[in-house]
């Protein structure tokens, strides 16, 4: 999987929000879904590049899908 190195959590966020996902709750992570998928973003700047490929995994996207989001 390649790296995404440098992404802040906001940055994540309102990427995975023009995707279609919305916040369900915060607090020390970020708890997102479109639904059917429950996504958790932790609150480091910046996330580990191993986590967000993990998360972007997760949301049912491709790095190259994801980088055109941001």
């Amino acid at each position: 999987m390649p790296k995404l190195p440098g992404i802040l959590h906001l940055q994540a966020v309102r990427a995975l929000e023009k995707a279609g996902f919305r916040i369900l709750r915060q607090s020390g992570h970020i708890v997102m879904t479109d639904g059917t998928r429950i996504l958790t973003i932790p609150r480091n700047n910046p996330i580990n590049a191993f986590t967000m490929g993990g998360i972007i995994r997760d949301a049912g996207l491709t790095i190259d899908q994801f980088r055109n989001l941001l």
